[in-house]
């Protein structure tokens, strides 16, 4: 049995894990991950991170976006719900409503849609949607 010391550190690691969606690379569903990813290529559904996600320039996702923290250059079609900072980079063209605690707009970004700053967002949870369970940190290390 795990001590608490030691699920705090595999929990830590889960977090600091990062995961990369390359260009030229096209995903048809839904990914949900404990740590960061970078997206460079098509994703075609919704991303959940209880970390931060980075959208390339020349990215593109269709689907909803939720993060504590997220950096967007690439293009957005649906909703977004970002916990703590969004950052839209100047490449970064939003179609779809925005939800965040901070948001940075660099100039020459697009953004269409309504925005709401400040609200209290629920918390991030894995595995709920379309009958998706998330991986206990023990299952996710034998990946």
């Amino acid at each position: 049995m795990l001590t608490s010391k030691e699920q705090k550190r595999a929990a830590e690691e889960i977090s600091n894990s990062s995961n990369v969606i390359g260009k030229g690379t096209v995903l048809e569903g839904n990914v949900e991950t404990f740590g960061n990813i970078r997206i460079e290529g098509k994703v075609i559904g919704n991303i959940k991170s209880k970390s931060k996600i980075a959208l390339g320039n020349g990215s593109h996702v269709d689907g909803n976006i939720t993060a504590q923290n997220a950096d967007i250059e690439g293009e957005v079609k649906g909703r977004i719900e970002i916990s703590e900072m969004l950052v839209l980079k100047a490449t970064a063209v939003i179609h779809g409503d925005i939800i965040t605690g901070k948001l940075v707009v660099e100039p020459g970004a697009v953004f269409n849609g309504s925005c709401k700053m400040g609200a209290a967002i629920k918390d991030i949870k894995l595995g709920e949607s379309n009958g998706a369970r998330s991986l206990r940190p023990e299952e996710s290390k034998a990946l």
